[in-house]
């Protein structure tokens, strides 16, 4: 049996499994495995100067000649232009960016006239029908399972796909909680035709995190996130370390927002991604901690994923149909 659907064909890849953003640690180099294992690799532009981005998506090209794309949060406080024209310049090397985490009505006419094309992240079925309106050719729909900054509705993968998948035509990706291929089998059950994977990218060998993250996430199990933020409006899942706790502590005793930012902000972020220092850094984590049981290349585990996603498919439909009479 075959995965490829309307996403594949889309994004010409083999496999519908995209790499997540991953702020600060979202490199070319990881970006072109995953490519090279038949999904489809991004380079993030969170946490990155425009001079960073351009070369890494200079790194990803020159590791790969399949398609890949590119991430850009909407809410970094960067003058945004400036990564637009990045990705101007380097249009014929983009096959597709996602934008999240602010309005991307602005930058979707402008992506397509360059003949890139977009994909939106949401969190309900209203930004999910406002994405498509506005030209959006993919939607991702992220659960608040996910790592990172979440939607405000908190809404789960399990009850958000199946809801964005009624509301829209375009192609739905899933996102949030997914490491695996029965996570994978569950959301293209669920109506979505393939996912996006982020915190289990980030235990790879080619992603530019820590060791120490790479082995904190090989080590966590099913509790080892919490909420931060939400004195600050977001919802942000991390993994749960003393940091963590003390900021969470610091939100139930005085929610003051702007003695509470510097704890949440990316440069704490950077401190724990990059630099592993956890004692005064935190780092994004998804639920799906769980199940990522080591390190190894970003090709692999795409692989990994689509065939056991083909094994439990191929299961479910013969016990279905070996119980027919």
């Amino acid at each position: 049996m075959t995965l490829k659907n309307e996403l594949c064909r889309l994004l010409g890849i083999e496999y519908p499994i995209i790499e997540g953003g991953l702020a600060y640690v979202g490199n070319g180099l990881l970006a072109a495995a995953v490519s090279e294992g038949g999904g489809f690799g991004q380079v993030g532009a969170g946490g990155r100067t425009p001079e960073n981005f351009a070369e890494q998506i200079r790194i990803a090209a020159a590791h790969t000649d399949k398609p890949f794309g590119v991430n850009v949060p909407l809410s970094m406080h960067q003058d945004l232009s400036r990564y637009f024209e990045v990705i101007k310049e380097n249009r014929n090397r983009i096959k597709a960016v996602s934008l999240g985490a602010g309005n991307p009505k602005p930058w979707i006419p402008f992506l397509k006239q360059l003949g890139i094309l977009v994909m939106v992240m949401t969190s309900t079925v209203r930004h999910a029908r406002s994405a498509e309106a506005a030209g959006a050719n993919i939607v991702i729909c992220e659960g608040y399972e996910a790592g990172g900054k979440n939607g405000p509705a908190e809404l789960t993968t399990m009850a958000l796909v199946p809801q964005v998948a009624r509301a829209v035509s375009v192609p739905v990706v899933a996102a949030g909680g997914i490491a695996d291929g029965r996570g994978m089998a569950a959301a293209l059950a669920l109506g979505a035709q393939g996912v996006q994977m982020g915190t289990r990218f980030v235990a790879t060998i080619e992603c530019e995190a820590h060791e120490r993250y790479k082995k904190i996430l090989v080590e966590a199990g099913d509790d080892s996130t919490l909420i931060m933020s939400r004195a600050l409006g977001s919802s942000v899942r991390v993994y749960r370390n003393a940091y963590a706790e003390k900021v969470q502590e610091m939100e139930r005793q005085n929610p003051d927002p702007e003695k509470l930012r510097p704890y949440v902000s990316g440069a704490a972020n950077a401190k724990a991604a990059i630099h592993g220092d956890f004692e005064n850094g935190y780092v994004n984590a998804g639920q799906s901690t769980g199940l990522i049981d080591g390190i190894e290349s970003a090709a692999a585990v795409v692989k990994k994923v689509a065939g056991e996603a083909e094994t439990v498919i191929r299961s479910m439909y013969e016990s279905v149909a070996g119980g027919q009479t």
